[in-house]
């Protein structure tokens, strides 16, 4: 168990220093965008639509 999350952690981290190699900045901003950024934004949208389905669900019952 302990290597499938040490080869997941090495494979996120290789795609993260990748893709700011690819954008021309540091590993630490792109960590930022991700994390400060797009994971809140998206958890948000996560949120609302399944609050929006459970309230359609409940008014149909």
């Amino acid at each position: 168990m302990n290597n499938i999350v040490n080869e997941i952690f090495v494979y996120c981290t290789d795609f993260v220093i990748n893709l700011a190699n690819l954008l021309g900045i540091s590993y630490y901003e792109v960590n930022a965008i991700i994390f400060c950024i797009i994971y809140p934004v998206a958890l948000s949208i996560c949120l609302v639509l399944f609050f929006r389905n459970w309230y359609i669900l409940r008014k149909l019952n």
